[in-house]
């Protein structure tokens, strides 16, 4: 016999349905409902666990990863103290007085092909701070990739000395770069300068990359601040070397941290920054180069491969760059 009122507590049946072949699901009122499935459920059950089973892999690689890096990868550290490519062997440094700014070991190479080269290390070349002119923004397309680039900056004087900017990575010798590479510490961060007939000649001519190249906008006073910015970093990295990353202290990310010193927010953090083949409409945008008739104007007049292709070497490499690019002025604004 059942006491009254625990009767009124138990389960009553509602009813029993069927889904599907063989699956058999009991619902009860004012209790649990369970269910037992079959073909549905199988399917259901089996995306289930091969999700659990890639999030397993996923956090087991990852973890491996962290691991690899903690222990391997973090430890290292960058060496100015190793056999270098000739193309890097040495770093460029610079002694400032007042107005006078002398740099030590400039690249001064002459290429007839990538592997064809006289190989020239200027001591010594002299620049006055109050005759820096332009700063040119140079794009050097090397991939079918659009996206993918090289980027640095060349400083004009008025004494027509074209004295390039590049952060490169800094190969040992028999050693090649590769993108993979560089996000794990494998290559120290080079700041190389060289004369434009060199470092911009090499992609023009001897690469026969698509290369621009466009003059800079800078607020007064800004073009020089930038140069002592340019010439800070070369000293420090002689002294506290730094590790280049393929995608956070890049030729461009680096730029853009240098004028961002310069000019606080100067460039704001953008996609385009990481891929540095569309810089161009960015800088455009934001007013970092000059408008020579629209952007699409523009592009076409800073293309500089062309003309240098057809150079026939007579005379002097900047001055035939120049020649066939606008001589507007800088917007004074």
């Amino acid at each position: 016999m059942v006491h009254p009122i625990h009767k009124d507590c138990l389960p009553l049946w509602t009813t029993k349905a069927y889904y599907g072949v063989n699956i058999q699901m009991e619902d009860w009122t004012g209790g649990i409902t369970t269910g037992v499935f079959g073909n549905n459920g199988d399917q259901m059950s089996a995306l289930n666990i091969a999700l659990n089973v890639f999030l397993v892999i996923v956090a087991v690689v990852g973890l491996r990863l962290f691991y690899i890096w903690w222990t391997r990868i973090r430890p290292l550290e960058p060496s100015l103290n190793l056999i270098w490519e000739a193309d890097c062997e040495h770093l460029t440094t610079a002694t400032v007085d007042g107005n006078t700014i002398t740099f030590h070991n400039v690249r001064d190479f002459h290429w007839r092909t990538t592997r064809d080269r006289d190989e020239r290390w200027e001591k010594e070349v002299v620049v006055q701070i109050d005759q820096l002119k332009d700063i040119w923004f140079v794009v050097d397309h090397f991939h079918p990739i659009r996206g993918l680039a090289h980027t640095y900056l060349t400083l004009e004087f008025e004494d027509g000395t074209c004295l390039s900017f590049s952060f490169e990575v800094r190969r040992e010798k028999d050693e090649r770069f590769h993108p993979w590479d560089g996000l794990w510490r494998a290559y120290e961060l080079y700041l190389l300068v060289g004369f434009e007939r060199d470092v911009t000649a090499l992609r023009t001519n001897a690469r026969k990359h698509k290369d621009y190249m466009f003059r800079a906008i800078t607020p007064p006073g800004k073009d020089k601040m930038l140069l002592m910015g340019l010439v800070n970093k070369l000293n420090q990295l002689a002294e506290s070397p730094e590790w280049y990353h393929s995608l956070l202290t890049t030729c461009n990310t680096s730029i853009v941290k240098m004028v961002n010193k310069v000019t606080p927010g100067r460039i704001p953090f953008l996609w385009r920054n990481f891929l540095p083949g569309h810089t161009p409409r960015a800088a455009f945008k934001l007013k970092l180069i000059e408008d020579w008739g629209g952007y699409e104007s523009t592009l076409e007049s800073a293309r500089i491969d062309l003309a240098a292709q057809e150079w026939d070497g007579e005379g002097d490499y900047s001055e035939m760059l120049r020649s066939h690019l606008p001589s507007g002025p800088i917007n004074e604004a």
